[in-house]
């Protein structure tokens, strides 16, 4: 009989670390998306803020600022 809830046990274990791990990755991958929005509206902001002038002197278009606001955000 103790070699049923031994077994029953071993696999209740295994379930239990298995939703563990999957809901540790689903918190990191929150945290992941969490930090690289962040950057994405600072940069977004930083960037809108400028005048005409000065991101022609970056060399940026004012329509390219969503998509390099974006690439920032993926290198996080």
């Amino acid at each position: 009989m103790s070699i049923v809830f031994t077994q029953r046990n071993a696999r209740l274990q295994t379930v239990l670390n298995d939703l563990n791990a999957r809901v540790c990755g689903i918190i990191t991958a929150m945290q992941a998306a969490k930090a690289r929005r962040a950057v994405y509206r600072r940069t977004f902001s930083e960037l809108s803020r400028l005048s005409d002038r000065e991101l022609s002197d970056l060399s940026i278009p004012r329509s390219h600022i969503r998509r390099i606001a974006v690439e920032e955000s993926l290198k996080v």
